[in-house]
């Protein structure tokens, strides 16, 4: 670094909001020292108090307030705003922010990083033709990538052809001293004898909430005797929290859930669990996987992205196909009985938390992955 200057990075997102690429920011932001980088965000639509989680130095935030549509207007706005920031280093992260590269290039900032975290619904597999004809446009105005799952880092070398030098594959980091395997009473809200299966997440469509759901029900409905046992929590906000309501309501077992919407207090709420469950129908890293391995749950997830990079069935959880609901049903019964396989599971993974997935080691490979870009770029 020249002297006492401060480098400072521009994070443009599309959104600011309550998920998993957010909180792998804010993690990044409370560890990076600030007399390291110095930290702007800037929301091309809008951003919400989650940013409030970053306590450890100040950070601005703006928001463009983009409307939809293929309007530039948010461009020029961008670019105003870049040259008043005058920023060292650009980071985008995913491709609804991918196009804001073009506007760093406009505005003469060379040193740059585009980060993916995963695919929305309209394009679980990162195979859409259009999308991938931008991504391949916009490449050579990238100085770096960072993939947070060996099957994104695959995906941008194979599909994007992303040279292998330009290409970092960096696993989020989890808190595992916040998250922790639960010692002593259970919760108050949950049933002290039963076994509560529960998921935490944003409840859209991409998440597949129904199936576990659905799968739920089809558990109780195969092994009825033991219906005061088992338990749902479905902890998150969205569309999809009407739908599985309806099914639980339809299917008369409503008083055998809770889905008490958004949360704050998620590693609280991981105490009363037993089996974490996650039923999407595609993922990067899932920093939810990442909580529950620390707070010492077994694992049922799809097999699905980087899923499969952080449970191994029959070790510290199970995989089953998406959208299978027979198959998540019978993972389910799995762990019904098992109370000697939860323990095992959730032992294992809780040392795969503790070994592999530390916040500082990821901040501190993205802290490389920024030197390294700014260093070139100089």
């Amino acid at each position: 670094m020249d002297g006492d200057v401060i480098p400072h990075i521009v994070h443009v997102v599309h959104r600011f909001d309550t998920g998993g690429m957010e909180n792998g920011m804010v993690n990044l932001f409370n560890t990076l020292s600030p007399e390291r980088y110095r930290h702007t965000v800037v929301a091309l639509t809008d951003f919400t108090d989650f940013r409030r989680r970053i306590t450890a130095q100040p950070v601005g935030f703006y928001a463009l307030h983009r409307p939809p549509g293929r309007g530039l207007g948010w461009m020029l706005r961008l670019r105003r705003l870049l040259r008043q920031l005058q920023p060292d280093l650009v980071h985008t992260r995913n491709l609804a922010a991918l196009e804001a590269q073009l506007v760093a290039a406009a505005s003469g900032i060379r040193a740059t990083v585009h980060g993916e975290h995963g695919r929305d619904v309209f394009d679980l597999y990162g195979q859409n033709r259009k999308y991938n004809l931008i991504r391949r446009a916009i490449r050579p105005f990238v100085s770096n990538y960072i993939a947070v799952s060996q099957d994104l880092e695959n995906w941008l070398r194979e599909t994007i052809h992303v040279p292998a030098h330009r290409l970092h594959q960096i696993y989020n980091g989890v808190d595992s001293v916040k998250f922790r395997p639960r010692i002593g009473a259970r919760p108050e809200f949950a049933h002290p004898d039963s076994i509560v299966f529960g998921s935490v997440g944003r409840m859209v469509e991409v998440k597949d909430y129904p199936t576990l759901t659905r799968a739920f029900i089809q558990m109780v409905r195969q092994q009825p005797e033991r219906d005061e046992r088992a338990r749902l929590v479905l902890v998150g906000e969205g569309p999809a929290r009407a739908t599985c309501l309806g099914l639980l309501q339809q299917a008369g077992l409503a008083h055998l859930a809770w889905l008490p919407g958004e949360r704050h207090d998620i590693a609280d709420i991981m105490q009363a669990f037993d089996v974490f469950v996650l039923p999407s129908k595609n993922e990067g890293i899932s920093n939810t996987i990442l909580e529950a391995l620390a707070s010492g749950l077994p694992v049922i997830a799809t097999a699905v992205g980087g899923n499969v990079e952080l449970v191994q069935s029959g070790v510290n959880g199970m995989l089953v196909q998406p959208g299978d609901v027979s198959g998540m049903a019978q993972a389910l019964l799995g762990y019904l009985d098992a109370p000697a396989r939860i323990a095992e599971h959730g032992h294992a993974a809780r040392r795969l938390a503790e070994q592999r997935y530390s916040i500082p080691a990821m901040a501190e490979a993205y802290a490389a992955v920024y030197d390294l870009t700014l260093q070139r770029k100089r």
